[in-house]
């Protein structure tokens, strides 16, 4: 794996753990009884995207560990993914084969 690639899957990682943990415990205005004018009920009655962005950094960087752990290991290889053997056999150059 190249550093780019690290670097994108920690990216993709991260996105989309913080997808998933933003709407976790959301307050809304309306559920606070107090919306703000101008804006809809159903918008976040607080700032609370510093904690919600630190836990998802946390829990992104174990996820991005354990998914080059197994990408440097060799466990799962692009080979694995290759449904309609475009690829063709496994040589000795690329580690592979026998």
């Amino acid at each position: 794996m190249t550093i780019t690639a690290a670097l994108v899957l920690y990216a993709v990682c991260w996105f989309m753990t913080f997808f998933v943990v933003l709407p976790l415990r959301l307050q809304t205005q309306g559920d606070a009884g107090r919306v703000v004018p101008g804006t809809p009920a159903g918008a976040p009655a607080d700032e609370i995207v510093r904690r919600k962005a630190w836990i998802t950094t946390l829990w992104g960087t174990a996820i991005w560990a354990v998914l080059c752990a197994i990408i440097l290991s060799g466990w799962i290889s692009v080979r694995d993914f290759d449904w309609a053997g475009r690829m063709g056999p496994p040589s000795a150059a690329d580690g592979t084969g026998e």
